[in-house]
């Protein structure tokens, strides 16, 4: 079960550092086109709605990103926070509900409780 922990660690921190990506990518394609057309109120709209869009997604990622990294450490939190998340991911179709299922099923057998037992921090 070891292996499969360090699997969904990585998971979590490359789909956190995906949703970030695509927070980056929102943000610069609404601003730039707002820039792009002249118009001052249309910058400011665009330019807002790519910050609001783009702060949902960073407080969205940043969470995924937590518990991959403490999964890797073997943190018992990450392991509940993990839960948390996997729970949550599984109304994501398609690729959240299989990464949902696959958390629930790492991280709830007996062995990887085991695992997560001697790590408090």
């Amino acid at each position: 079960m070891n292996s499969h922990v360090t699997i969904l660690g990585v998971l979590y921190i490359a789909l956190g550092c995906l949703g970030l990506l695509g927070a980056l990518f929102v943000f610069t394609i609404l601003t730039g086109s707002g820039l792009l057309s002249g118009d001052s109120d249309a910058f400011f709209i665009t330019t807002g709605i790519g910050t609001v869009l783009a702060l949902i997604a960073v407080i969205l990622s940043v969470p995924g990103i937590i518990a991959g990294f403490g999964l890797l450490k073997k943190y018992s939190w990450a392991r509940i926070l993990a839960l948390v998340l996997g729970c949550l991911n599984l109304v994501n179709i398609p690729f959240g509900t299989v990464l949902g299922i696959y958390t629930l099923w790492v991280l709830l057998k007996e062995e990887t409780v085991k695992l997560f037992a001697g790590s408090a921090a």
